[in-house]
């Protein structure tokens, strides 16, 4: 049976009349004697029907005639309740129908009556926004610290979830104000969740708690900073919040509300919480910078506002905690994955000045695509090494870093940043083990400056494949190749796993010589700018030979 929708046949004659608001259709009808305890199908009466359209005369009528019925229990009658369990005073205040509300408890309506799912009529004066029901209810003494609903919900925590300003007013002189629902949430947090500023000003001013923690550890200042309510934001702090305290038994870390608002990208919540967070967080052991959860969510702006205050592109080594070594690891892994989203995040922290590692290179060298790699190489330059080469031309034992030669240029404020001799050694290492994709990689680090000695290492003259170790070559002299790697390449040049090309069965022209020493004396990757060939007394058709691009 429907207990919301009233099936006219079922409705009395009173009742149909007090529906209407017809009074001298009820007196008449109660004058031939016909009953007022009909109910109809949702189990309402006549004193529910004038109830909850706020007929006053009718109720009125109606009331007169219960008492002086031989036949009705009056108090049963007056507070009857429906098949939902609401009272004739709970529908008179659920619509705001203050003087019938008044007129019933007169008639000794119980103002605490709580229907089947535990509301009752203070708690749906509150939810209707019905101040001046609210006010005569208080003031009758109605019950507001009792929990209704399944969620524990009180009155306070109504009002402020709708955000009722001057409702929360009048129960807050009389309500607990740290009362708390199933999930130990109070009207603050709620005020806090929800940004109802105006509801959270009247709870402070009150003496709510601002910092108290709910079951899963989330305080008023987190759960704001979460929902993006910048205001509210900042009414916390400036009541006292602290937006160093952590979440609770939650995660192996301290989660801050730093961490919420970046994670949701709220940059005006993240500009409101960076001069007051404790920067241990950025870098410090046992913690997780929010850079990390920038990344995570794919949120770039608030990721570019943390590295613009200050934030370590780097971070801290989150594995234990995270499985991540750092925020540039987790965005290669997306860019790998989904290149849309990734490629941008690592364009971001290159331009920060993020670190590459090992790790980080094994993903960029994989990639099938040149994409990646050539994103690093746009944001990364190689530099020449302390050490000289043994001799012009020659072999060299370097790592393949380099260090600025005459006429170099250093990267200005903004734009790409030499490599570090532990990121060129990391990514030499890695090129050993990814020999099988050199074909991608290879012309993209010789073209970028990378020293090609660097790359004359034991796997790549043995396993890799022949068009690349020709490239490789062809940017050395290969009659001057050391005596291992000269029964390596013999070797495979007998199992037929690799062919030469004819050139490196003669020894290398002058031309070729030159350049190589131009090349050592300047370095790989000076020889790569036409700003530094510009200053050489060299004919600019030359330009492109001493930049290898002859090379195929």
């Amino acid at each position: 049976m429907d207990f919301s929708e009233s099936y006219s046949d079922s409705v009395g004659s009173v009742s149909a009349a007090a529906r209407s608001g017809s009074l001298a259709g009820v007196r008449t009808l109660i004058r031939a004697g016909l009953s007022l305890d009909v109910r109809d199908n949702r189990g309402w009466t006549c004193l529910h029907e004038g109830a909850a359209k706020g007929h006053k005369g009718c109720v009125r009528e109606i009331l007169r005639a219960a008492v002086a019925s031989s036949t009705l229990d009056f108090p049963l009658f007056v507070n009857a309740q429906t098949h939902e369990g609401e009272t004739p005073v709970f529908l008179a205040a659920r619509f705001g129908h203050v003087s019938v509300v008044k007129l019933l408890l007169k008639g000794d309506a119980d103002i605490d009556l709580q229907t089947n799912d535990l509301s009752c009529p203070l708690y749906a004066a509150v939810d209707g926004g019905h101040t001046e029901v609210v006010k005569l209810l208080l003031l009758q003494g109605a019950q507001v610290n009792r929990s209704h609903t399944a969620s524990w919900w009180t009155c306070l925590h109504l009002a402020v979830y709708k955000g009722h300003g001057e409702i929360v007013d009048l129960l807050s002189a009389k309500a607990d104000l740290e009362s708390q629902d199933d999930h130990r949430i109070t009207p603050l947090f709620l005020a806090a969740q929800y940004g109802q500023l105006t509801c959270l000003k009247k709870l402070i001013a009150a003496g709510a708690e601002v910092s108290v923690h709910v079951s899963d550890g989330a305080t008023p200042l987190h759960i704001a900073a979460q929902e993006g309510h910048e205001d509210v934001v900042a009414e916390l702090l400036a009541s006292g919040a602290d937006p160093n305290k952590s979440c609770r038994n939650v995660l192996q870390w301290a989660q801050l509300p730093i961490h919420a608002a970046a994670q949701f990208g709220h940059s005006g919540v993240l500009k409101r919480l960076i001069p007051v967070t404790d920067r241990c967080i950025d870098r410090g052991p046992e913690h997780v910078s929010p850079v990390y959860l920038t990344v995570m969510s794919d949120q770039r702006g608030a990721l570019q506002l943390l590295l613009t205050e200050g934030y370590s592109p780097d971070a801290q080594d989150s594995e234990e905690l995270l499985e991540l070594k750092c925020p540039l690891s987790l965005a290669v892994d997306l860019a790998v994955s989904e290149p849309e989203r990734g490629l941008e995040t690592v364009r971001i922290l290159l331009s920060a000045g993020a670190t590459a590692h090992r790790e980080i290179w094994a993903h960029v060298l994989k990639s099938e695509g040149a994409e990646l790699l050539q994103l690093f190489l746009d944001f990364r330059t190689f530099s020449r090494p302390s050490s000289v080469s043994e001799s012009p031309g020659s072999e060299s034992p370097g790592p393949g870093s380099e260090s600025p030669g005459p006429g170099s240029e250093s990267p200005g404020p903004g734009s790409a940043r030499a490599l570090t001799e532990l990121e060129v050694e990391d990514l030499v290492k890695e090129c050993g083990s990814q020999v099988q994709n050199s074909s991608m990689w290879m012309p993209l680090l010789l073209k970028a400056g990378l020293d090609p000695h660097a790359l004359l290492l034991d796997q790549i003259c043995s396993e890799a494949p022949g068009a690349s170790l020709n490239l490789l070559l062809q940017h050395l002299n290969w009659s001057c190749l050391s005596l291992g790697r000269r029964l390596i390449l013999d070797q495979r040049r007998t199992s037929r796993t690799w062919e030469p090309l004819p050139m490196f069965d003669s020894i290398p022209s002058l031309f070729h010589l030159c350049r190589l020493l131009i090349r050592d004396v300047l370095g790989s990757a000076s020889v790569t700018k036409a700003s530094v060939l510009d200053q050489l007394p060299v004919p600019l058709l030359f330009h492109h030979f001493l930049q290898f691009k002859d090379v195929q």
